[in-house]
């Protein structure tokens, strides 16, 4: 092996975008070897199977969540892929794992740089996702980086996935950079039956990118052409317009790619949430690609993609009258984490959040031909941050940072601005006192780690925050 290649530590490779960045990265093998930390249960897995004895890639068999195996991946690596952790709806299930596995690895990462002293020379590209904004409905369904974050209530992995973003972007690690996933076109999503499949709003929005894409993208930030301009930063993954569709949009084109002529035959729409998920168009789509082009894809290219790779036998079920497998659907929407458990079972707490009250549950229709399928409005329209964004976040003043925490309904807490990467003082509007670097809470859109934390407390932040308030629309 060339001692010129980069060696990249390569963390989720078994999952959908983690296995199309392997496959990218060792493609690239004349310029790129590749470290890939795996459980050790995932010894053999399909993944894998390609590249087995191949001089360029090292297996270290290990857990994010115990630092010593974290330590010995980042052992003379020149690039960090943070793209592994646990994801929804398995995230779910199991929140106390979720933290330690996405927090908890984010934070040896951390370590194992500092500890190696390695801080100054390492790249470390983070995974974050669009949950982390939440529920972004009509008319603000437009959204960027800096928005306010705005965890769903129940959304464990949004939460594991903020407090790990925070880590990394106050790491003190010179390059790292923080691409906030959105949904994953990859061809085994037909194969999903969970509950989660009802907490997403049919009238929601999200700009989806296919996994290849994305896979192209992680391995892009690896090459000696990233402009430095792309570090410390924050950016919204997405295939751009070609992959902007409202959810019903999408569920149509799943349909007809699998050979079923109409979606709504297998389910009634009073089964679905109306509130309480997350996904946004983005009016800052362009700024990654422009800085690391990586899009190649259209949804028509994954449809297509798609139709080929779905087995004979699912194509013949969906041809079947649709009433035959509804009640297999109705059975997941009645069985625990499906909105129809919680409503048997008088989860109030569950059905306000994701339909605002039983009554407004009850108020839905049960047909399909009573429910409007809405276009919400294509004209991008951007929220107010509360501070001159033109200015560059070396030229921020104390009077900018003021302005900014008032428009949060808070306060900072400096007389000073030191370093925009660094922790300041500030107060947010329930007098929480705490730490949060400039270019954190301005360029991210984090703020009080408290009540960012605490959906509970969202009512009351924004009746002070004007920042909060732009994005609460009627409790979600």
């Amino acid at each position: 092996m060339s001692s010129s290649k980069k060696t990249i530590l390569l963390t989720g490779a078994t999952g959908h975008m983690g296995r199309a960045t392997l496959r990218e990265l060792m493609a690239r093998s004349e310029r790129f070897r590749v470290k890939a930390l795996v459980l050790e249960r995932e010894r053999g897995h399909a993944a894998l199977r390609p590249y087995q004895g191949h001089p360029d890639l090292e297996i270290v068999w290990g857990d994010l969540r115990h630092y010593d195996d974290v330590y010995r991946a980042v052992q003379g690596v020149d690039q960090v892929l943070h793209i592994g952790g646990m994801v929804s709806p398995l995230a779910d299930w199991h929140p106390e794992l979720t933290m330690a596995v996405n927090v908890g690895g984010a934070q040896n990462i951390v370590r194992a740089i500092h500890e190696q002293g390695r801080t100054q020379d390492i790249r470390l590209v983070y995974i974050g996702t669009v949950a982390q904004t939440g529920h972004r409905a009509a008319p603000v369904h437009w959204g960027r980086t800096g928005d306010p974050i705005k965890i769903s209530a129940y959304d464990h992995y949004a939460l594991s996935k903020t407090r790990a973003e925070a880590v990394i972007a106050e790491s003190g690690i010179r390059h790292w950079v923080s691409l906030r996933q959105t949904g994953i076109a990859h061809l085994d999503i037909w194969k999903t039956f969970d509950p989660i499949m009802f907490h997403s709003p049919f009238n929601g929005v999200l700009e989806w990118v296919t996994v290849n894409d994305s896979g192209r993208l992680a391995a892009n930030t690896c090459e000696d052409r990233v402009p430095d301009a792309f570090w410390r930063g924050f950016y919204n993954i997405s295939g751009g317009e070609a992959m902007r569709v409202v959810n019903h949009e999408f569920a149509h084109a799943l349909a007809s790619a699998v050979g079923q002529s109409d979606w709504r035959g297998s389910y009634r729409p009073h089964w679905f949430a109306t509130r309480n998920f997350h996904g946004q168009w983005y009016t800052d789509a362009d700024r990654l690609q422009s800085l690391v082009p990586f899009r190649q894809e259209t949804l028509q290219d994954y449809v297509r993609q798609l139709r080929e790779s779905v087995p004979l036998y699912i194509k013949l079920a969906a041809r079947l009258p649709a009433s035959l497998g509804r009640r297999r659907i109705q059975k997941l929407a009645e069985s625990e984490g499906g909105p129809l458990y919680w409503l048997t079972h008088g989860d109030e707490a569950r059905i306000e959040a994701y339909f605002g009250s039983r009554e407004a549950w009850q108020r839905l229709p049960r047909d399909w031909d009573k429910i409007e399928l809405e276009q919400p409005s294509r004209v991008p329209a951007r929220l107010e941050h509360g501070y001159d964004e033109s200015s560059a976040m070396a030229d921020l003043t104390a009077d900018q940072l003021r302005r900014a925490a008032r428009f949060r309904g808070g306060s900072f807490d400096q007389a000073l601005v030191d370093d925009p990467f660094v922790p300041a003082r500030w107060t947010c509007a329930l007098g929480h006192a705490f730490g949060l670097s400039p270019n954190l809470l301005l360029k991210g859109g984090h703020w009080c780690p408290h009540c960012m934390s605490d959906s509970a407390s969202y009512q009351a932040v924004a009746a002070r925050s004007s920042f909060f308030a732009q994005v609460w629309r009627d409790g979600t």
